[in-house]
């Protein structure tokens, strides 16, 4: 059964307000409780680690997974490895995440392993956003890895939110890349107080045409950190841009670090970093409109992370 602070997580991590169509596995408190598989897709649990298998049969569109993970219990800390095998020729929707709602002295902490086989000339978009809240003491921890082996022709989108409330993070990326594939990642971040959020990301272009595009956008406010790495590795005649757009504020810090590898003459590689406070203009620009100074910064901010 789902409580009223499960389902209130699940509508911020995964915009789930019912019980969503298609296949879906629903985690609370480490425990499984919620499953339906389609023609399509199945979902089994693994017999050796905590997690599952999910498969979806090749030619399958226009069809989603949810997979939300939900902690409403101080103290718990767990481990959960999610593999996905996508056939070929598929278009589909992967909706993840995991919300944590701690009012109690225990840290808890949610780490999953995600690892995607992408199909030849299948499409995957993936979604994944983060929550914390309580006023605990206990720490709101998450250290999501993701995996990613796209064939040739496939394409896949990632959408990493970290919304808020989230005391420690390390997000851990890697993708690998065969020729014609595609990736585009896009990442939403936001921290306060005292959080620390740190973002790795290997992409690897290994086949003629492979193309990456990696972008973090991001707000760090009060005495919080983040980090930013992003690693694109070119091995072949290929395309590859990342970046890092941050507001910093109050006594905020960001550290971001590019690295680029180009192991083949037609690899073409770019980075590009920009990190400063918000613009006084725009502030005073919409103060003339009746905002005040902080309506303005916040209107700023959450147009920025959009």
């Amino acid at each position: 059964m789902i409580d009223a602070i499960q389902k209130r997580l699940l509508a911020e991590i995964a915009d789930l307000h019912t019980v969503p169509t298609g296949a879906y596995n629903i985690r609370a408190n480490s425990k499984l409780a919620a499953r339906n598989t389609t023609a399509n897709i199945d979902i089994v649990s693994k017999a050796d680690v905590s997690g599952i298998d999910i498969r979806i049969k090749p030619g399958t569109k226009k069809e989603s997974v949810h997979i939300p993970v939900v902690l409403s219990d101080s103290g718990l800390k767990e481990t959960v490895y999610n593999d996905f095998y996508i056939g070929e020729d598929c278009d589909v929707v992967i909706v993840a995440g995991c919300g944590i709602h701690n009012c109690g002295v225990q840290d808890s902490e949610h780490d999953g392993v995600h690892r995607f086989f992408v199909g030849r000339n299948s499409k995957v978009k993936y979604v994944e956003k983060h929550y914390g809240e309580g006023d605990g003491r206990g720490k709101r921890i998450l250290n999501p890895v993701t995996e990613a082996y796209l064939e040739e022709g496939s394409s896949m989108e990632m959408e990493m939110v970290q919304i808020k409330g989230v005391d420690s993070t390390v997000r851990t990326t890697k993708a690998e890349l065969a020729a014609n594939a595609s990736l585009v990642v896009r990442e939403r971040l936001m921290t306060h107080g005292n959080q620390k959020a740190k973002s790795i990301y290997e992409t690897y272009l290994n086949g003629d045409g492979a193309a990456a595009d990696v972008v973090s956008r991001s707000v760090a406010r009060e005495e919080s950190f983040q980090e930013f790495s992003s690693r694109i590795t070119g091995n072949a005649a290929c395309k590859g841009h990342t970046e890092c757009d941050a507001i910093i504020m109050d006594k905020a810090r960001v550290l971001a670090i590019p690295q680029l590898d180009a192991n083949n003459v037609d690899a073409a590689l770019v980075h590009e970093a920009a990190i400063g406070k918000i613009a006084g203009e725009q502030i005073i620009k919409l103060m003339t409109l009746g905002l005040t100074q902080e309506q303005a910064e916040e209107q700023i901010i959450n147009g920025f992370l959009k």
